[in-house]
């Protein structure tokens, strides 16, 4: 599929969908618990569809049937089996990261494969953290990626895992504390190198508010981790997704007269609401109101923006640097180029055919600010890219056609419609 986008000016008020990564977490989190968890607003999507997939696949029950705003999962009071079939996470990374202990819970062997992206990202860092910690953990090609093959159980000790990915610890600070195992010993994770903390501290928010008890340093290095804990069910309200955000906010920042951006919780632990500061830090204006964000559009000087908590940003933040005054630079973000692309190679590849003035580096990019012409640009079936590129479009001096427009469904079905609302001329092309 192809979305064509051109020249707009963007006004009104637009609600933004429920956080992904909330919304994976609580189909996780209520499939460890006992009893029924109840789900409020969860993001649908093709993520979101992968993990209850997924869910399903180990035991759980979930009801998405009786309204779309409302979820049931039916625990499993932590008494995880293999799942009898392969587990396909489709394109969620996120689910595939996080199941990953879980299925190390289990007295047997679970598969998880994906579709082509996922079989190119690396959790070797992942399997090798469980195998130290008692359980079986291998790709099923050695080169590290899905298909893998978890089996378990874990039966606690002492490891040292690198996180370019916050998402690997996550998954043992979830997994672990169900453990069962018979003689209480602990876990203890030691973290040396770590991406994304915001995304650990709202996991170690879910553990604080289900009662889960992990002892931690501040500055995250080190957990000591109690087996043989219980999750309890829980009824939950899933905030607004601050990486969809994103798009709205530099969107209106770019092109808009004034956008009210609703459904965002500021004091949400969310990594990505820092865009609101690396747009201000470029001279955006956005004011802070109950429960939304008032955007206005502005003209934007270059800035060093320091993306290490926020690597989905940066597709839309390059975007935007190439309608910024002067030169930005993007530092500190090696992981983009782990997500569902490389994302700092691919932005660079794209925003170059339409005539910007980038530079990659290792860890990021320097643009220099001018504009951008129109042209056809690739997605790379990559969600947050087709996306930032079409915002591309709202500014640039022609039409720019995006291809493979079809993977905005894996976080955001509604991008296309939602923009619409707001005056934005996305639409689907011959």
């Amino acid at each position: 599929m192809l979305y064509k986008s051109s020249n707009s000016v963007l006004s009104g008020e637009v609600l933004v969908p429920g956080s992904k990564s909330h919304t994976v977490r609580a189909l996780i989190f209520g499939m460890l618990a006992e009893g029924v968890s109840v789900i409020k607003n969860p993001l649908i999507s093709g993520d979101s569809k992968s993990a209850i997939n997924t869910v399903r696949a180990l035991g759980a029950r979930v009801d998405e049937s009786s309204d779309c705003e409302v979820w049931t999962v039916e625990g499993l009071a932590g008494n995880i089996k293999p799942a009898d079939d392969v587990v396909d996470v489709l394109n969620s990374g996120t689910t595939l990261y996080l199941a990953m202990t879980i299925a190390a819970l289990a007295d047997g062997f679970t598969v998880f494969t994906g579709d082509e992206q996922i079989r190119s990202r690396p959790a070797e860092n992942l399997m090798a953290a469980l195998r130290g910690l008692g359980a079986e953990a291998y790709s099923t090609r050695n080169n590290g990626c899905a298909p893998i093959v978890i089996g378990g159980a874990v039966s606690g000790g002492e490891i040292s895992i690198e996180c370019p990915t916050s998402q690997y610890l996550s998954s043992l600070l979830i997994g672990l504390p169900a453990a069962k195992i018979d003689d209480n010993s602990k876990f203890i994770i030691n973290v040396p190198l770590l991406h994304e903390q915001p995304y650990v501290h709202m996991t170690l928010r879910w553990l604080d508010e289900l009662g889960i008890k992990i002892d931690y340093n501040e500055d995250l290095t080190r957990f000591e981790i109690t087996p043989n804990q219980k999750y309890p069910s829980f009824e939950k309200a899933i905030a607004g997704d601050f990486s969809t955000a994103t798009f709205f906010l530099c969107a209106a920042t770019l092109s808009g007269k004034e956008v009210l951006v609703k459904g965002l919780d500021m004091s949400d632990m969310q990594g990505d609401k820092a865009v609101v500061e690396y747009l201000r830090a470029m001279g955006g204006k956005i004011e802070e109101e109950e429960g939304a964000l008032r955007v206005f559009g502005s003209s934007l000087a270059g800035a060093t923006l320091d993306l290490n908590a926020t690597p989905d940003a940066l597709p839309a933040m390059a975007v935007v640097a190439c309608f910024a005054k002067g030169v930005t630079n993007i530092i500190n973000v090696p992981q983009a180029r782990l997500k569902e692309t490389d994302r700092i190679a691919v932005m660079c590849k794209e925003l170059k055919k339409l005539g910007a003035d980038i530079t990659e580096k290792e860890d990021g990019l320097i643009i220099k600010g001018g504009g951008l012409n129109g042209g056809r640009v690739c997605g790379h079936a990559d969600h947050r890219v087709v996306m930032s590129l079409c915002l591309a479009g709202l500014c640039s001096r022609d039409d720019i056609i995006v291809d493979t427009a079809e993977a905005v469904a894996v976080t955001f079905p509604d991008f296309a419609k939602k923009m619409k609302s707001i005056g934005a001329c996305i639409v689907v092309a011959d």
